[in-house]
């Protein structure tokens, strides 16, 4: 396995989402920044440029000089505290970046002669916050840039990209795909409920809230289930069932029964709150609801006064 760091940008004004605060916006009862650090698990330092929040894993925060200074500003900063050799680079807007895809950008990125690899879109375009980076000639572009503009703050990042010999990556439709609009939002929100999907997803998402690490047989699980209840109709009450159970029964392994009880109690609530998530995402997306109305569904407050940059 290669190893790697990685840096995802989690600021900026996100004027298009009316100021709200985008990557804690919850696409399949998921916040988007926690759906970005799932896909990049395997990174051995994990450094989250922009203001401070609860995760699905540990991070280490910083913050860009000046705050709102820009992508490259942002990036220069989560750089200083990296040591890997390649460095994966995200913005914190990509509901549907999968481990995947990254080991794909880290295998191109590995490549004899490439300093690096970045992800292209459905037409063609460079993604430069869905990459992989050699670390040395990172830093290079970086600080020559720096000396030729005086600082990073307001660059753009195709300054970055055009010295860099970067492999382009091919990940499908998906992957790039990022949230920059409420309409954006809802589209994600429902591709996950697509036939074929929704199950994946809901699982998954059961797994992250419940902190456990486990390759569910989902076919096995559902052909039991529909023994079970003759043929049950909602398949996912039996399978977050089971996680449930699993994940009392690891919290609660050589305790007693009342502490096995509060862990069940405790691993149902957590499910319990993602499922009225789910919910509430269905049933604003079935009255028509905006999310720009009433900010958006389940995410935190933005972070009045502290704007940084990092997703645009």
């Amino acid at each position: 396995m290669t190893a790697y760091d990685v840096i995802v940008l989690a600021g900026g004004a996100a004027k298009r989402l009316g100021g709200a605060d985008k990557p804690g916006v919850r696409v399949g009862g998921r916040a988007l920044l926690d759906r970005v650090l799932a896909a990049s698990a395997g990174a051995a330092l994990t450094v989250v440029v922009g203001g401070r929040r609860a995760t699905a894993r540990p991070v280490v925060w910083t913050r860009e000089v000046p705050q709102g200074g820009g992508p490259l500003a942002a990036l220069g900063a989560g750089l200083r505290l990296t040591t890997a050799e390649r460095v994966l680079v995200l913005s914190a807007d990509l509901p549907f970046l999968g481990p995947g895809t990254v080991d794909a950008l880290l295998a191109a990125a590995g490549q004899p002669g490439r300093e690096g690899a970045l992800c292209i879109d459905p037409d063609g375009r460079d993604q430069p916050l869905v990459a992989a980076y050699r670390a040395e000639p990172l830093r290079r572009e970086l600080a020559l840039i720096a000396t030729e503009y005086g600082g990073l703050a307001g660059l753009p990042l195709r300054l970055l990209t055009a010295d860099l010999d970067l492999a382009r990556v091919d990940a499908g439709p998906d992957a790039a795909f990022d949230c920059d609009t409420w309409d954006d939002i809802a589209a994600a929100r429902a591709r996950i409920r697509e036939h074929g999907a929704v199950l994946d997803e809901w699982i998954t998402s059961v797994k992250n809230e419940l902190g456990i690490e486990l390759d569910v047989d989902t076919g096995v699980l559902l052909d039991l289930a529909r023994d079970a209840a003759h043929g049950v109709a909602r398949p996912a009450a039996p399978l977050t069932t089971f996680l449930v159970g699993y994940a009392a029964a690891r919290a609660s392994a050589g305790a007693g029964p009342d502490e096995a009880a509060a862990a069940v109690a405790e691993a149902s609530r957590k499910a319990t709150a993602l499922a009225l998530r789910w919910e509430a995402e269905a049933a604003a997306a079935a009255s028509g609801e905006s999310d720009a109305a009433g900010g958006q569904a389940g995410g935190a407050k933005p972070d009045a006064g502290r704007e940084g940059t990092g997703t645009p």
